[in-house]
């Protein structure tokens, strides 16, 4: 008999791991409580695959062998529970995929901040060095498509904390931990000892081959590097000191040392700008020191990137006023960091699902940048409560053409209107990218 896996969840890592999982001959059956996407539908009858949506059929799903789990499913979920008391092994895609990536090398990069950067940055030196490899994850295609459709040399993936959840034996070769701050409290029963934990599991199964990336200058991730058993190389990146060994950055210079090496690069020539993005370039190229890449390509790669959609992004300058869309800050940490960054007067568009959000951290910088909030949210009273003593203008709008609109009429020539929203998108948007699409929409409309 084949084996029979049963997938929770028809998004793109669901339909990845059916399309591996049909590969290898397994008995598959999809499951989603709410409804398929058209394309993913087809695929699915394309590649023969059952599957159910509207809701979860008890009789089809425990009998699985195995279950793969969407990332956005919790624990709590009933569904979840009933699968558990019945002893059926729950993983994640990326751990089902990591079985069948063969002898490639997997560079893995997770963090609460600047992952996605971090993993287009590493894969477009890696690009360039001339490298066989393939970017996948929370951003491209799923590992598991990947591995089913065309597998590659290297895999440079983004994990989640959701998908670390549920692995068992994936192993990354290079293994990134950008940062640890508060987000997605809501899963981890708002213990932040909880989420660390999840994010350290990308060490988990790495042994004296495998390299450890970490940022030295982050408290969560430094105060806890000593409880978990890391067998790795540790390499930090820092802006603090010297380091032996690792990324360091001092007098605007970025000094990369790994075993005998050594290179130097000028801030002033990474094409990524903002003091965060430095922590993200240095982390990337470290990664690509530890791949034995060339210094020349790495100092190309470093130059030549161009930054991300929907991280940073502007969108283009009408009457003298900027407009930025940085839709993809999902947690107040992101935010602080585009906040951080800004050097003209700012009108910030805030709100969205607050994941237990404390907007303590962003006072300093929103009293000394921020000349209004537009609120883009079905709930803004918590942003009202925390700004409303410090900003004079707060208004509510419910579509990113009213946001656009609000924040043009109150900005002037000289300064910035930043889209950099500090919560999830699901009160008003399917996700991030549509809510910075629409914002990108609406602005080109004015």
């Amino acid at each position: 008999m084949n084996k029979r896996i049963v997938i929770l969840g028809a998004g793109e890592s669901g339909i990845g791991a059916a399309l591996l999982a049909r590969k290898y001959g397994y008995d598959v059956f999809v499951s989603d409580g709410g409804n398929i996407k058209e394309s993913f539908r087809k695929e699915l009858s394309d590649a023969q695959i059952g599957f159910e949506e509207g809701g979860h059929d008890d009789g089809k799903i425990m009998n699985a062998d195995e279950v793969i789990k969407s990332p956005g499913i919790p624990e709590k979920a009933e569904i979840i529970k009933k699968i558990r008391s019945n002893g059926i092994p729950v993983l994640s895609e990326i751990e089902f995929a990591y079985r069948y990536s063969g002898g490639s090398k997997v560079v893995a990069i997770t963090g609460s901040n600047g992952k996605t950067t971090t993993t287009a940055l590493t894969y477009h030196i890696f690009k360039h060095a001339g490298l066989d490899c393939a970017l996948v994850g929370n951003i491209g295609y799923s590992f598991a498509r990947q591995i089913a459709t065309s597998p590659a040399s290297v895999y440079v993936v983004e994990v989640s904390s959701f998908q670390l959840d549920d692995i068992q034996t994936f192993k990354p070769d290079i293994a990134i931990l950008t940062n640890i701050t508060e987000d997605h409290l809501d899963r981890y029963e708002y213990k932040l000892e909880n989420y660390i934990k999840s994010k350290f599991r990308i060490t988990m199964n790495q042994s004296s081959e495998d390299v450890f990336i970490y940022n030295l200058d982050d408290e969560n991730t430094n105060k806890n590097l000593s409880q978990y058993p890391i067998k790795s190389n540790q390499v930090p990146v820092t802006m603090r000191k010297e380091l032996p060994q690792g990324a360091y950055l001092t007098n605007a210079m970025m000094h990369l040392k790994w075993k005998s090496e050594e290179m130097q690069m000028s801030v002033e020539d990474f094409a990524l700008k903002g003091k965060h993005n430095q922590y993200n370039t240095m982390a990337a190229s470290m990664a690509a020191t530890a791949m034995d890449i060339r210094k020349e390509k790495i100092r190309e790669a470093l130059q030549t990137f161009e930054s991300l959609e929907h991280r940073m992004e502007k969108v283009l300058t009408l009457k003298g006023i900027d407009f930025i869309n940085d839709s993809k800050a999902t947690n107040v940490n992101s935010t602080w960091f585009a906040l951080e960054s800004m050097t003209k007067p700012v009108i910030l568009i805030l709100g969205g699902v607050d994941k237990g959000n404390d907007y303590d951290l962003l006072k300093p910088l929103v009293e000394e940048k921020v000349k209004a909030i537009v609120c883009l949210g079905t709930d803004n009273q918590k942003i009202h409560d925390a700004f409303g003593e410090m900003v004079p203008l707060i208004y509510d709008t419910k579509t990113a053409a009213d946001a656009a609109s609000a924040a043009f009429q109150i900005a002037n020539k000289g300064e910035v209107v930043l889209l950099s929203p500090a919560c999830a998108s699901f009160d008003l948007f399917k996700n991030y990218e549509d809510r910075g699409n629409q914002f990108k929409a609406a602005v080109r409309a004015l």
